[in-house]
C-alpha cells in the first residue's frame, strides 16, 4: 500500500510530508485507489506539480492535473 502524498520538493524523497491526500493498493484485485479529491484539486490549484506516477493515479480516477 503506498500513500498519495504532497511534499515539499526540497525534502528528501522519505522525508517530511505536508499532507496525505490518498492511498493506493495494487495488491488487491482490482487495484484500490482512494484519492481527496478535493484537496488534490486545491494543491494542483496552488500549483503542485504531481510526479508522473501520481498524473497516471489521478488519470485513472478521472483527475486532470
Amino acid at each position: 500500500m503506498w500513500r498519495v502524498v504532497v511534499a515539499d520538493q526540497r525534502s528528501k524523497r522519505d522525508g517530511r510530508v505536508i499532507e496525505t491526500v490518498g492511498h493506493y493498493n495494487a495488491q488487491t484485485e482490482p487495484s484500490t485507489i482512494v484519492i481527496d479529491e478535493a484537496r488534490v484539486r486545491d494543491w494542483l490549484d496552488r500549483g503542485a506539480q504531481p510526479s508522473e506516477t501520481v498524473k497516471k493515479l489521478l488519470k485513472t480516477q478521472g483527475i486532470t492535473a
